[in-house]
């Protein structure tokens, strides 16, 4: 998962930046609106943390924007502003949630997860997919009971198909979300990232739709897999 975080006190933003990595996101930051603005409209994120005093353009702004453009992308509004009027015209226009500095990570966390379940459509902050459970609040996956030891892209990997449950997804798509704006972006290294993913959690929970993609089938199956 990929989250734009958009603040411009330098270590407020470092110190979301780390906790979103050590929880397993992958995270790039602006400090401005107008970056806002340009890098929501040019790359791919699951989610935004949008602080509202900012510099160039004011993150109320950057909201309404994204929204009259039909952007759908997730927003946390992080602020000092606490009033509750503020409050209702970050909801009204168009925030997914709302937090108050100062904060605790953990709580941003569990805010950022709950989002990201209600637009993938879980209820439920354990994933499944036959007998394998990946637990988004603690990173845990299981197989059958026994524990599986993911890396960290093994892990956006694997959270993001699950949370794509049932579509089919692309290697682009993939490569936009699993890596920052800075990385180098080769889509072979995808198949080598899913052929290690395999061999830990099996081969039948992930499918390969040649020319298509890849996906995790629904609980009524997706149809025959091309996987060798």
């Amino acid at each position: 998962m990929r989250i734009l975080i958009v603040e411009d006190e330098p270590a407020i933003a470092a110190d979301v930046k780390g906790g979103l990595e050590r929880a397993g996101y992958v995270a790039d930051v602006v400090g401005d609106g107008e970056s806002a603005w340009f890098q929501a409209e040019v790359e791919a994120y699951d989610a935004m943390v949008l602080d509202l005093g900012l510099p160039r353009l004011d993150g109320l702004t950057v909201l309404r924007r994204l929204r009259a453009a039909d952007v759908a992308l997730p927003v946390l509004i992080l602020t000092a502003r606490d009033g509750w009027r503020e409050r209702v015209d970050g909801i009204d226009a168009g925030a997914d949630d709302y937090l108050v500095k100062p904060f605790r990570m953990e709580e941003l966390l569990a805010r950022l997860r709950a989002i990201l379940r209600r637009t993938a459509g879980h209820a439920s902050p354990i994933l499944k997919a036959g007998a394998l459970e990946l637990d988004t609040r603690t990173r845990d996956v299981s197989v059958a009971g026994q524990p599986a030891s993911l890396t960290a892209l093994e892990y956006r990997l694997l959270s993001y198909l699950l949370h794509r449950q049932g579509r089919l997804v692309g290697q682009g798509e993939l490569l936009d979300h699993l890596y920052d704006a800075a990385s180098e972006r080769d889509v072979n290294a995808i198949e080598a990232l899913l052929t290690r993913l395999r061999r830990k959690i099996g081969a039948g929970i992930i499918e390969t739709r040649r020319g298509h993609g890849y996906i995790v089938p629904g609980a009524s199956g997706a149809g025959p897999s091309d996987d060798p």
